[in-house]
């Protein structure tokens, strides 16, 4: 409740006029059954109605009154519930844009999506309950038990076993529905994983014949899901029926007794029906508490995940006395260092140390899983170092601004992820105000002029999510376009070179080199074709460095790197080097 209330306490105006008709309506609906009973004793005492209107005019504004009420408190909830559930949702997503890699993977995606969608629903209708039924609750218990001590006491004391009856269901209802609650946000997490696996994957699924097998493995978590949520829709399903019962058979009993009583003379006609009303809303009063108790494990379980959220520790921040560098020189130094991944105990890196200065390219070659997409991570720090420093400019990455830090860097990640829209918008990422000459200089460079103007709409043209209506080697053309459209003093390409054939390939290296001069190139690739005319290759073995030089030294001096060529060269290629 601590979580929902923060966002609440925005909105005291609103709070403000919900109690006042939360009183209004509480005190229309008792009013009216008060009138009834005035307005029936009077018409039987003195058997003429004439007496009678003042009272009948006293319900018709009891009604307007509530009519009113309703309309207002209705309103303004709206605007509370709206309103918080988008603060909500803002701030989940703006702390998710800061989680580092490490806390996207331990949350998962499908979490994330499931938590900031269909928990921050659930949060909505339980404020809505709380805020329309709890609100008037307290007034309509505290006034109806009034009246009925009032009007009848004797009377009331003898329905005190009902009220006893309905917090023994609403205490019952309250432990099992939690426990079911939890059960089944989980499981909705393992459905929206599945799923989400099933739609990017399509392509494999089908390659290997697999749609059998996806499809039992989501009808099973969807069983599980689908018996979770039908044991708490059962449970929730059977307190109407109990507190109806309840309801009824505590009016049953008061008729009984209040016609003894009548019969008696102790007890008027009227004064039995206002009772009875007092009774029902008295007991309604109660049922709308048990609602909101009912619910109330639902939303907790729902708040503490997004809370969980919001409260996650961030492993890469901001220093609490950042250096915001201004000086463009673009020097990339590693000193001594080594990296092990947050969830491993196996470091991925050990004592690495090399130097990259402006005008040069620095290519980092070495077999899969030596480490080499993980030395490029750490320059714009999406994981910090657990030893030693990654410097720019002679500064270490964790004392920079983030911000300021990686607007010094064009980073062309290994998967050439393209967003749903215009080819310009998506360009556009790299420089926001970027124009017409600039998308032409970025995407001349990157090779990709001619398939976009072949397109309908040139760069007008809509890609599909993930850029799924273009091939690979035009999504990586379109990426590292995006990457260099702005100046930067640090260009990082992650192997991203790989999706394009050898004469494209040439024809894109040639132009960057041209294009930046002054500017530090780190190139990580696979193919030795991309990188041998760089002027110095890192050869990782292993997570260490094997060998630093140049093409034609390495080939002597690496057997590492010469395995690596010899499986890519031909032999007289090779001979041709030496």
């Amino acid at each position: 409740m601590r979580y929902i209330f923060r966002y609440l306490k925005h909105y005291p105006k609103e709070w403000f006029i919900i109690v006042i008709s939360a009183i209004a309506t509480s005190a229309s609906i008792l009013g009216m059954p008060t009138m009834l009973a005035a307005m029936i004793d009077k018409a039987i005492l003195v058997q003429k109605m004439d007496q009678a209107w003042p009272y009948a005019w006293g319900m018709l504004g009891f009604t307007i009154l509530g009519f009113l009420s309703r309309a207002f408190r209705g309103y303004m909830v709206s605007r509370i519930v709206t309103g918080m559930t988008m603060d909500i949702r803002n701030d989940v997503y703006t702390k998710m844009l800061k989680l580092s890699h490490h806390e996207f993977q331990e949350f998962g995606v499908p979490s994330l999506t499931n938590r900031i969608t269909n928990d921050a629903f659930i949060i909505l209708q339980f404020t809505e309950m709380l805020l329309k039924q709890g609100m008037m609750g307290p007034f309509m218990l505290i006034f109806s038990w009034t009246m009925i001590l009032r009007t009848a006491p004797s009377l009331g004391v003898k329905i005190l076993p009902a009220v006893f009856f309905i917090g023994i269901v609403v205490y019952f209802i309250a432990k099992f529905s939690r426990p079911l609650s939890e059960k089944q946000q989980k499981l909705l997490d393992r459905l929206n994983r599945i799923l989400r696996e099933s739609i990017t994957g399509l392509r494999v699924i089908r390659a290997f014949n697999r749609q059998e097998f996806q499809s039992n493995r989501f009808t099973k978590v969807n069983k599980g899901y689908r018996q979770t949520s039908s044991s708490l829709f059962k449970l929730m399903a059977a307190s109407p029926s109990i507190f109806s019962f309840i309801l009824n058979v505590a009016i049953v009993f008061l008729v009984y007794l209040g016609a003894q009583m009548i019969q008696e003379g102790t007890l008027q006609v009227g004064t039995l029906t206002a009772f009875i009303e007092y009774i029902f809303h008295g007991l309604f009063s109660l049922m709308i508490f048990s609602n909101i108790f009912m619910m109330y494990p639902r939303a907790i379980v729902s708040a503490s995940r997004l809370e969980e959220v919001d409260l996650s520790p961030i492993t890469v921040e901001n220093p609490q006395h950042p250096v915001h560098e201004k000086c463009a020189r673009g020097t990339v130094e590693f000193d001594n260092v080594s990296f092990t991944y947050p969830d491993s105990d196996k470091a991925v890196l050990e004592n690495i140390s090399f130097k990259s200065k402006p005008g040069e390219t620095t290519a980092i070659i070495g077999s899969t899983g030596s480490g080499k997409s993980s030395i490029v991570k750490l320059i714009p720090r999406f994981f910090d170092v657990t030893k030693g420093q990654v410097l720019v400019n002679g500064v270490d990455v964790r004392d920079y601004d983030l911000e300021n830090l990686r607007s010094k860097i064009g980073y062309t990640p290994q998967s050439a992820l393209l967003f749903k829209g215009r080819i310009a918008d998506n360009l556009r990422y790299g420089k926001y105000d970027a124009d017409a000459r600039d998308m032409e200089m970025a995407t001349s460079i990157a090779q990709a002029q001619d398939f976009i103007h072949d397109l309908d709409g040139g760069y007008d043209a809509m890609l599909s999510e993930k850029g799924s209506n273009l091939s690979g080697g035009q999504k990586q053309r379109l990426s590292i376009a995006r990457s260099i459209i702005n100046k930067r003093e640090i260009y990082i390409f992650d192997d991203s070179f790989s999706a394009l054939d050898y004469k494209t390939d040439a024809k894109v290296r040639a132009a960057l080199k041209e294009a930046t001069q002054e500017a530090t190139t780190i190139i990580v690739a696979q193919r030795v074709g991309t990188i041998m005319h760089a002027d110095q290759i890192i050869v990782l073995d292993k997570g260490k460095i094997s060998a630093i030089g140049k093409h034609k030294d390495l080939l002597k001096q690496s057997k590492v790197y010469y395995d690596i060529a010899a499986s890519q060269l031909s032999e007289e290629e090779l001979n041709h080097e030496f």
